[in-house]
């Protein structure tokens, strides 16, 4: 009796399991129907109910990972190709899939591994760029540059490839290994605003005034955003270029917005006084002191401005006070007071 009761509890088990199977490729049947119509929700909600009931079915996990993903729910669409990958699914696209998602989503050395994977199974597959971008963002630029230079390779019409490449040379302070590949970048990407305005910022940091004025006007005139940034260094271009007017006009201009900004008055005092245009240097360090009354600087500037201007009496009497103030500008009065600066 106990056995012919054992073998109905398994017949019945057998029959609910087939069932449920059944149940499922309904849902599944169904939700490929309402894919095909383009009706993405609704098809996901098949695929989530085909997956409630069986959830070792390689097809019916594989279609609610795709589904999750066409409805840019990521993470969760990572959880179902990494649900894919254990039951057994090592397809290219699944790895390819997995190498995207942990990639979008942050997951850097997953991105790296599923890269990995996919040139295992497909060793013609174009992954470099991936596995550099990975690196790049993990800020390990010794394996990013190496990565992407193989990217360069294997995609030479990709501009991102050598910006990221500018970029990871430009991130170790090494201006000059960048801006060749910031140039390849922008000739890739000829109408990259943003780039132009980064290349004429390394070209500054590169002592090359001429190129940086050049690329920082090119930006502008393809559309860059003339914001606050962009107009100081815009001014220093033009300082830099000896075109005084033009610098100083932009900086007055931007002190209209900013007249309590002390490191614009400190600018415009600065290139005032490098232009042997006294008057104006007192004025704009007069301003900083109206803002900052113990500002030792400023109130040394001055008292170098007037003797520089024929009255030194009362300038070295206004350095003896800053110094009294701030001791450490005694050290910088014998240099300031030299012919010439």
């Amino acid at each position: 009796m106990r056995k012919f009761i054992m073998t109905v509890l398994a017949g019945t088990i057998g029959l609910w399991a087939a069932a449920q199977a059944d149940q499922g490729a309904v849902y599944y049947e169904k939700g490929q129907q309402e894919l095909q119509k383009g009706r993405l929700m609704v098809a996901y909600k098949y695929f989530d109910s085909a997956y409630g009931v069986n959830k070792t079915d390689v097809k019916i996990v594989g279609a609610l990972a795709k589904s999750l993903n066409d409805l840019r729910r990521y993470p969760q669409a990572r959880e179902k190709y990494l649900e894919l990958e254990k039951l057994g699914d090592k397809s290219p696209e699944t790895y390819n899939q997995l190498m995207t998602l942990s990639f979008n989503l942050r997951q850097f050395p997953d991105a790296v591994k599923y890269a990995n994977l996919v040139r295992a199974v497909d060793p013609n597959a174009k992954v470099s760029y991936f596995i550099g971008k990975a690196h790049y963002d993990d800020e390990n630029y010794g394996e990013a540059t190496k990565w992407l230079q193989q990217a360069l390779k294997e995609d030479p019409t990709n501009a991102q490839v050598p910006y990221l490449i500018a970029r990871a040379y430009s991130d170790q302070n090494n201006h000059k290994l960048a801006m060749p590949f910031f140039l390849k970048a922008l000739e890739l990407a000829p109408d990259n605003n943003r780039w132009m305005y980064e290349i004429g910022l390394i070209y500054y940091a590169l002592n090359d005034d001429q190129n940086s004025l050049k690329y920082l006007l090119m930006a502008a005139d393809k559309g860059y955003r003339k914001d606050n940034e962009y107009m100081e260094n815009l001014a220093i271009a033009y300082l830099n270029m000896k075109q005084v007017d033009k610098g100083l006009e932009i900086l007055n201009e931007a002190l209209q917005r900013r007249p309590a900004d002390i490191g614009l008055l400190n600018m415009i005092a600065e290139a005032n006084y490098d232009a042997k245009r006294w008057e104006a240097a007192i004025d704009a360090w007069d301003k900083v002191l109206e803002l900052d009354k113990k500002n030792a600087s400023a109130l040394f500037m001055i008292g170098m401005s007037y003797q520089k201007k024929g009255e030194k009496a009362k300038g070295q009497a206004l350095c003896d006070k800053a110094i009294e103030l701030d001791p450490s500008l005694q050290r910088n009065r014998q240099k300031m007071e030299m012919p010439g600066m």
